[in-house]
């Protein structure tokens, strides 16, 4: 473990750390405000990675676990209703606590005992929140031991939310795109940028777990394949990459979303490559200069005040450890016990690490006064 200067294990806390300035509550928000860890200022760990995507090693700590049984006698489609020969007037319920998840990556359990911790879901493992609003930031699979379960918790939450008046929504990351282009595209060579290589490689070298690929199914794809790339929520720009990329596909919110769809859906495997690639780009707010300046440009571009961001693991994105896969030795392990507020308050990074014994970390919105 590559231990990053001034650097210690001990744990952030944060006193209070306000909302982004310009913030505004959204109406008839309630719910206990969770707590967070502010960490220290950000040390920046030499630049050494090729450009392109982030490799990552094939001996991966991976953590077994009995997988839960869960009740699945919620239907998964919502049902339509009958129409109302006399309908009311249009009804704005107020809105609910809004949270967010950071990466899983088949870490079904700590998600169940994550989501459960801050009241979303009961001891069954079902929706408990009401009307409260749950995103999660991409990447689901792979490293962990089951990312198809954590694809269906999900896909089961957002009909159950739904139903309580809330919602539980997802957002590509850059492993969607990497299982949705093994699936599809298995050995079939692309044009890496560096030579010859294939999906199925490279879904196997960063952390691919066979048995998710044996129990992926096509309703899984469809819905991994529908996932926006980013939204706007309460002033939160909601990503899951810490990339400029998304500047790539549109100046707006809506357009980014569709010409990733679309993308998607031309099923070509040197295009899929090429989001797959853009996507696991990382570090770009980082710098303590040139990062507040990205990050602005994304906010101007597309809306809000501060960016919410998964994909960079807190210990990797600090230097506590030297590479995103690096498995946290018992003494001196990087301990995060709360998002990540950086690049002059205006980032804050989601992913807790819970691939190198760091944390699933499940955030209530705004960051407490």
């Amino acid at each position: 473990m590559t231990q990053g200067a001034g650097q210690g294990p001990a744990a952030r806390h944060t006193a209070g750390i306000p909302p982004f300035p310009g913030y505004a509550a959204p109406p008839a928000a309630h719910g206990p405000v969770s707590p967070y860890a502010q960490s220290a200022p950000p040390v920046q760990p030499p630049m050494d990675a090729p450009d392109g995507y982030t490799p990552t090693a094939r001996d991966l700590p991976v953590i077994g676990h009995a997988r839960r049984t869960v009740p699945q006698d919620v239907p998964t489609v919502e049902l339509t209703p009958l129409t109302d020969p006399h309908p009311p007037a249009p009804q704005h319920p107020a809105l609910g606590p809004l949270y967010v998840v950071g990466d899983v990556h088949g870490y079904l359990d700590e998600l169940y005992e994550a989501l459960q911790a801050e009241g979303l879901i009961d001891e069954t493992g079902h929706w408990a929140a009401g009307n409260a609003r749950l995103w999660f930031l991409g990447d689901f699979t792979d490293r962990g031991p089951d990312g198809v379960g954590v694809i269906d918790l999900v896909m089961r939450l957002s009909a159950e939310a739904a139903a309580a008046g809330g919602y539980c929504k997802a957002l590509m990351g850059n492993h969607e795109l990497l299982i949705i282009g093994a699936k599809r595209f298995a050995d079939t060579p692309v044009n890496s940028g560096a030579g010859t290589a294939s999906f199925q490689a490279a879904w196997l070298l960063n952390g691919g777990q066979r048995s998710d690929m044996e129990r992926l199914e096509d309703h899984h794809l469809q819905w991994m394949s529908r996932l926006d790339a980013m939204a706007e929520e309460d002033g939160h720009l909601l990503v899951h990459s810490d990339t400029t990329a998304y500047l790539e596909f549109g100046d707006s919110i809506e357009d980014v979303n569709d010409a990733i769809t679309e993308a998607l859906q031309r099923n070509d495997p040197d295009e899929v490559w090429d989001l797959f690639r853009k996507f696991t780009k990382r570090f770009a707010f980082r710098d303590e200069e040139a990062g507040p300046v990205a990050v602005r440009e994304l906010l101007s571009t597309y809306g809000g005040g501060r960016i919410v961001h998964g994909h960079s693991p807190i210990p990797y994105l600090l230097g506590e450890v030297g590479t995103e896969d690096a498995d946290a030795e018992d003494d001196g392990a990087p301990l995060v016990d709360g998002p990540h507020l950086y690049a002059d308050g205006l980032a804050l990074a989601m992913d807790g690490g819970v691939t190198m014994a760091g944390k699933l970390l499940v955030v209530q919105l705004p960051l407490a006064d």
